[in-house]
């Protein structure tokens, strides 16, 4: 009962649930006792009909309460976990073990990738790794964050909007992560205060220590313990990323949380990497280490020693400079990893290896090396890439091309779908709004520039966005694809974009529109979704994994799925195809070949008279890993090359 209580409480603090009436309590329990014995195949008595009745309203009364898809799995996986380590403390079973990953001087040093090249060579040592991302913002998610400032929003699974480097983390380590795996201020002070209105402390002064710290231990301890990689119970190692930099004033509780999680774990389930910079001054040509000394100190004042320094530098670092900085930082020597400019982003994880940071992360965690890391597969793709040399254009067509991290997901696509073709990407990166009619006059010399770059690639993509800003520029780029037969993919606004375009050409409906762009429009061809909030904007979307069902095999899209029933993709989207206009938009020639379960939502359209035209209301770009391109960016990339027809039909002959 204590186990069922805890599983209670931590859905109770995650999800802000209230305090619970009798009904809703007993059902909890119920839900809980039911899931236990469903992983239990020793269960033999089946639950009776009222059990059942008040498993159902308990549950029922939560789903109104929070109504998320995430909290029967969450609770799932934590009872997995639980019985997991209970078995494992029958026999021996190996603490939770946290490689903190830290970052000083100056932000953007590359953390996210660095704690990922962690993760990589970690799992290729035999260990199974988790990972946490800890943003200090107050923020409760990224989900309302402009694309200028902090890059795009990664889409999970469950629907969690998150910060770009879970997307990293997704990539490097092939993990599904959950929307807890990312900590942010905001939640950690929402769970607090929510607690403290319910009356859970018990009358006592809430204070950042320890009530805020405790959160913050006990959300990492939790989270940590919940497997990603699809296999039974915890992970060996957890990877926690603390964005920010040493010093801000954001992140000091979280500092002084994990220093008290390394105090109560122990020094051999904790090692802390410190990322920092180690500039060149122009002029002096020497490397200096004074800024990483000053940031280590601020580190160890705080109460946290690094155990290893990953310096990020443009050139190698030299012995003077490694032996500086173990002086000065109280860092051995051997401690010292060099994390320098490289040509592509997978040989990380390759300077790493090459340094023995395995050695190092494994020796403080005190664990035996099981294997060698097996890193070929990382090597062959790092080698692949540098050698490549032809390579494809590639028109994106978006609103915020000012911050490539704006499109990162659609970026590391595009790289997945061109390595599978022997291909290296070139992106031309075209601002929308250059396209459009009124920057012929405003800025002749941007809108001749950006027509010539559109006319001169190979296929066209346009990326999701919000706001009308632009779309005039990417209904001239759907339009132009179109009639010159041009291979194009649009993406969430790039398929409604398609829409818009389509019936204004073809349909003769000049005033068609979104009611995103114009609300007032007599040809709605893309409504606001009803269920969605028109007055709140965070987690209002349709978010996360949904399935689409393929209308037909006989399209491009299903065969690029290896002719799938269906395919689960990651959504992201307040507007929709509007389900009155669908008659007349495929009875001039736009098929929707992919519906959502209803049959009503539209998710995938094709011309079938085009090499590929192809518009998804999903996120393809979300699941493309390395290895395993998304199957509609390699569709783009084997357009573009005139190698698609000859790919599908390889592919439909089973080889």
């Amino acid at each position: 009962m204590a186990t069922i209580r805890r599983h209670i409480g931590y859905l109770k603090t995650t999800y802000g649930l209230p305090r619970p009436r009798l009904l809703y309590r007993r059902g909890l329990r119920l839900a809980v006792s039911s899931l236990r014995s469903s992983e239990n195949p020793k269960a033999t008595s089946p639950p009776s009909r009222s059990h059942n009745q008040l498993v159902a309203s308990g549950v029922s009364c939560v789903r109104q309460t929070f109504p998320s898809q995430s909290l029967t799995q969450t609770l799932r996986l934590r009872l997995k976990a639980h019985s997991h380590s209970t078995a494992d403390t029958q026999g021996k079973r190996a603490e939770m073990k946290y490689v903190l990953v830290t970052g000083g001087v100056v932000s953007g040093l590359g953390k996210g990738v660095t704690a990922s090249s962690i993760g990589v060579v970690l799992k290729a040592c035999g260990l199974r790794v988790t990972s946490i991302k800890i943003d200090p913002y107050l923020n409760t998610d990224a989900g309302t964050m402009s694309p200028f400032e902090h890059g795009e929003v990664f889409v999970l699974d469950d629907g969690g909007e998150v910060d770009l480097d879970l997307g990293n983390y997704e990539r490097f380590l092939d993990l599904t992560l959950t929307r807890d795996n990312n900590i942010t201020t905001g939640k950690i002070y929402q769970s607090v205060l929510e607690k403290e209105r319910r009356g859970d402390y018990l009358g006592k002064t809430v204070q950042v220590v320890p009530h805020i710290t405790d959160a913050i231990k006990n959300w990492i301890e939790a989270v940590a313990v919940i497997p990603v990689d699809g296999k039974e119970g915890p992970a060996d190692v957890c990877v926690i990323e603390l964005g920010g930099t040493v010093g801000d004033i954001e992140s000091m509780p979280f500092i002084e949380a994990l220093r008290q999680l390394s105090f109560s774990v122990g020094q051999d389930n904790f090692c802390l990497i410190h990322v920092s910079l180690i500039p060149v001054l122009g002029v002096v040509g020497e490397q200096k280490t004074k800024p990483t000394q000053h940031s280590v100190r601020e580190l160890r004042a705080l109460g946290l020693t690094p155990h290893l320094l990953a310096c990020r530098s443009a050139q190698p670092l030299l012995g003077s400079t490694k032996e500086k900085l173990s002086q000065f930082c109280h860092v051995p020597a051997g401690n010292i990893l060099n994390i320098h400019d490289v040509p592509n982003i997978w040989h990380v994880p390759l300077l790493l290896r090459n340094q023995n940071a395995h050695h190092s992360i494994l020796k403080q965690l005190n664990l035996d090396l099981a294997i060698p890391p097996a890193l070929e597969d990382w090597t062959r793709m790092a080698e692949t890439f540098d050698n490549l040399t032809k390579s494809v254009r590639i028109a994106l067509v978006g609103k915020y091309v000012g911050l490539s991290d704006s499109y990162l997901s659609v970026l590391k696509a595009l790289l997945h779908a061109c390595i599978a073709c022997s291909l290296k990407p070139s992106i031309d990166w075209i601002a929308a709004s250059d396209l459009e009619e009124d920057s012929a006059k405003l800025t002749p010399e941007a809108h001749t520039a950006a027509w010539e770059t559109l006319r001169n690639a190979a296929c066209v993509l346009v990326p999701g966005g919000f706001g009308d800003r632009g779309v005039r520029g990417m209904i001239l780029a759907a339009k132009y694809a179109r009639e010159n037969h041009v291979p194009y993919l649009g993406i969430c606004l790039g398929m409604q974009i398609s829409v818009i375009e389509f019936a204004r050409s073809v349909l003769d409906l000049e005033s068609a529109n979104s009611t995103e762009f114009d609300d007032q429009t007599p040809n709605p061809v893309v409504i606001f979704m009803p269920e969605g909030s028109r007055t709140h904007m965070g987690s209002t979307m349709r978010l996360g994994s949904r399935r689409t069902l393929f209308q037909t095999p006989d399209c491009i899209t299903s065969k690029l799925y290896h002719n799938s029933e269906y395919v689960d993709e990651r959504h992201r989207h307040r507007y929709e195809v509007n389900p009155e206009v669908i008659g007349n938009l495929e009875e001039a020639g736009l098929k929707f070949v992919g519906k959502d379960d209803s049959g009503k939502r539209m998710e995938i359209l094709e011309l079938p008279d085009h090499p590929f035209y192809v518009g998804v209301q999903f996120h393809p770009e979300f699941k493309s890993r390395p290895g395993r391109p998304s199957a509609l960016f390699l569709g783009l990339i084997l357009a573009a090359t005139g190698q698609l027809e000859s790919y599908l039909a390889r592919h439909q002959n089973g080889s």
